[in-house]
């Protein structure tokens, strides 16, 4: 409306181009405003009219118009209306035309004018158009001309290309003929790679440049197809044989032909496709539960020879590692685009599939082979393993991927992993079994034969045997073998007796000591035999039975702790009776007496009696001893001698007074004690410092005071002994 409203006001100030005359002045604004007025109100009058308003609507319908006229029963009020509004419109166009009269000459004028521009120009257009008839007609010869050598230029090219690609297709398909033709007296020398390197490269000229068509040249290319048909039948029987024979060179040339064919992807699906049926159906046969049951032999037959054969076969060829003599393309490139699954993953993922659920099957469908393979499963992991490892070396080519992956390896072993559950289980079995049988749990006072105990030694040895070539499997039996050592350490400490009778050291050993000392020795030699077995196992494997038999080694120590320990305090309170004795005597008698003092020789009797009652059944034979085998006996009779050494210098370094008869009596005692104990307990100059201290304080109560501090004596005693020693010599 803005618009419009700037619009009219342009032609009422004559400022719009369109109409050339102009208004001025106040008076013209006020009669046209005076005018418009007039006609609004009219206009305004007519729109609110009820006869004449429907005029105004754009759906106005004359015929609905004349049937409401006539049925309102007024049409001639209606019809005198109607012709008073026309006689007034006309009336209003009218006075319209009058007062532009002017305006209306004025129009008329220019469209004389613009009809004479019109007509010159009319004619400099037929006189354009003229012009260029002509110069259209001198133009269109010499371009018929061009276009026409053009195209025959091009068409000369063509033929000359087409003659030179027909000539080399001719050409090398005269040399396919010599090949082929050398060949028909020896076809074992036909060179299967160069006929269908020649082969495809005439299909590839006569398909590139179009030759096909050409009379000589689909003669020739009757041959050329006749010749491929062949040259595929003899690479198949090739590529065949090498996979049959594991022949390397013949499956390359095969490849390599196919590769030449552009045929080698596709072959190669198709043989994949093809062993992994074989494979699948070997592995069904191989496995068959009815035929392994029958068949009444344990372990595998030659079946399973057949069947690993294939796997390496089919994983070692499906993975070629030829390169192309000229391009040096690798053929698995060619085989296997980016992206692309390898074609031993879809071999491995039919056979892995098919192998799992025969294995399965074997488990749960025949208890005959169930038994077989759980009680051979060494046997069965070791072909596994040494089929994947063969397939792994023999793959193993700088550039290539391998043709078996760690997660295939994994796959293979889990498809046996439900055997290795039930040969773990079996192991465990057999093991709990002897020791149930050896160590009843309905009977306490019971003790096991040394032939009852080396037979649960020598079951476990044999266990382990078994699958020591295997490190993995070696750990997992190791495991079971920890669980039935943790069982004969809590039922041999069930068997033992732990009351007073058990800890008594006067008069002969008890029956219950007795008990005690069996129940030792025999763990003492499981510890020792077994530690013996895996010294030359891993430190893993160590670590494995740690547990166990460090709970062996408790037991069997807390067997016959108490003892060594009461002994110990018997010993000790010999020893303290050295306080009783009178070492600050003077005179020859007490220097002259040879014999041992009243302590002492308590201490070698209780020494005397410990040995030929208890320590003659604890501590190990002459052989054992020599072989430098120490047991947990000899290592608490060693704690004890010690402890007596020890005790004795604490004690004597603090008997005062001292006379010089004293000291030679005193001299003679630990001689006496040295000798007891080397000869009874343990030899004494094994023992160490003890020893060294004893030895040392013999010559050190002989030295004056003053002769003590530059000594190399003091090197070998502790210094408490010294200082107890200088004090019993103070005032």
């Amino acid at each position: 409306m803005a618009k419009k409203t700037r619009s009219l006001k342009k032609v009422m100030t004559g400022k719009d181009p369109s109409y050339p005359w102009k208004f001025s002045g106040i008076k013209w604004k006020r009669g046209l405003d005076f005018q418009f007025n007039i006609i609004d109100s009219r206009f305004y009058s007519l729109s609110k009219d009820p006869i004449l308003s429907p005029f105004l609507s754009p759906s106005f319908s004359s015929t609905s118009f004349s049937s409401a006229a006539l049925s309102s029963g007024s049409p001639a009020s209606t019809a005198e209306h109607l012709h008073h509004a026309i006689r007034l419109l006309e009336s209003q166009l009218r006075s319209e035309v009058l007062s532009r009269h002017s305006h209306l000459l004025h129009q008329l004028s220019s469209l004389k004018d613009a009809e004479l521009s019109l007509s010159a120009l009319r004619s400099a257009v037929s006189s354009l158009q003229s012009s260029v008839r002509r110069v259209r007609s001198e133009l269109s010869d010499p371009h018929d001309s061009i276009q026409s050598k053009t195209i025959q230029l091009s068409n000369l090219h063509r033929t000359n290309q087409a003659l030179q690609h027909t000539t080399r297709a001719l050409r090398l398909s005269k040399k396919l003929r010599d090949v082929i033709s050398a060949s028909e007296s020896e076809p074992e020398k036909l060179d299967l790679a160069k006929a269908a390197q020649l082969h495809c490269e005439v299909l590839t000229i006569c398909d590139e440049f179009d030759l096909r068509g050409i009379d000589v040249v689909d003669e020739e290319l009757s041959f050329v197809k006749e010749t491929g048909e062949k040259l595929r039948s003899e690479a198949m029987k090739v590529l065949e044989r090498g996979m049959e024979g594991l022949n390397q060179a013949e499956v390359g040339t095969g490849l390599q032909v196919f590769y030449n064919l552009r045929d080698l992807k596709v072959t190669v699906e198709q043989l994949a496709n093809k062993y992994r049926g074989i494979g699948v159906k070997s592995v069904g046969l191989t496995l068959d539960m009815k035929a392994i049951s029958t068949s009444g032999g344990g372990g595998f037959g030659p079946g399973d020879c057949i069947l690993l054969l294939l796997l390496f076969g089919i994983c070692r060829e499906c993975c070629p590692k030829k390169r192309d003599p000229f391009t040096h393309v690798l053929l698995l490139d060619e085989v296997i685009k980016d992206g692309d699954p390898m074609l031993t993953d879809r071999v491995w993922e039919a056979l892995v599939k098919a192998f799992a659920g025969q294995m399965k099957s074997a488990f749960t469908a025949s208890s005959f082979v169930k038994e077989i393979f759980t009680m051979g499963y060494p046997k069965l992991f070791s072909l596994i393993e040494n089929l994947l490892e063969r397939i792994s070396r023999d793959t193993d080519v700088k550039g290539v991927l391998p043709a078996i992956t760690l997660e295939v390896k994994e796959q293979m072993v889990a498809a046996i992993e439900i055997f290795q559950t039930s040969f773990l289980a079996l192991c465990l079995s057999r093991l709990t079994d002897l020791v149930n049988t050896v160590f009843p749990v309905s009977s306490r006072g019971s003790v096991p034969s040394k032939e009852q105990i080396s037979r649960i030694v020598s079951r476990i040895q044999e266990e382990v045997e078994a699958v020591q070539l295997d490190g993995r499997l070696t750990l997992l039996v190791l495991r079971e073998i920890d669980k039935v050592l943790l069982l004969l350490a809590e039922r041999t400490e069930y068997q033992m007796s732990a009351g007073h009778e058990a800890r008594r050291i006067t008069g002969p050993a008890t029956a219950e000591q007795v008990k005690n000392f069996a129940l030792c020795q025999h763990l003492q030699d499981i510890h020792m035999r077994t530690s013996s077995m895996i010294a030359g196992l891993p430190f893993i494997a160590v670590d494995v039975l740690s547990p166990s038999l460090g709970a062996i080694y408790e037991v069997a120590r807390d067997s016959v702790t108490p003892l060594f320990k009461a002994m110990i305090d018997r010993l000790e309170s010999c020893i303290l009776q050295i306080h009783d004795q009178n070492f600050g005597a003077y005179g020859i008698d007490a220097a002259m007496d040879n014999n041992a003092s009243p302590y002492m020789e308590d201490l070698q009797r209780c020494i005397l009696h410990f040995r030929t009652e208890f320590l003659s059944r604890l501590l190990p034979s002459a052989r054992a001893t020599i072989a430098g085998t120490e047991t947990i006996c000899t290592q608490l009779v060693r704690s004890m001698a010690s402890r007596v050494l020890i005790f004795f210098i604490r004690h004597a370094s603090l008997v005062r007074p001292l006379s010089e008869s004293g000291k030679l009596r005193m001299a003679r005692d630990m001689a006496e004690l040295e000798l007891t104990i080397g000869q009874s307990l343990f030899p004494v100059e094994q023992l160490g410092p003890p020893y060294r201290a004893l030895r040392a304080f013999r010559p050190l109560i002989f030295l004056e005071t003053s002769q003590l501090g530059g000594s190399p004596l003091l090197q070998d005693l502790p210094p408490s002994v010294i200082l107890h020693h200088l004090y019993t010599r103070g005032p």
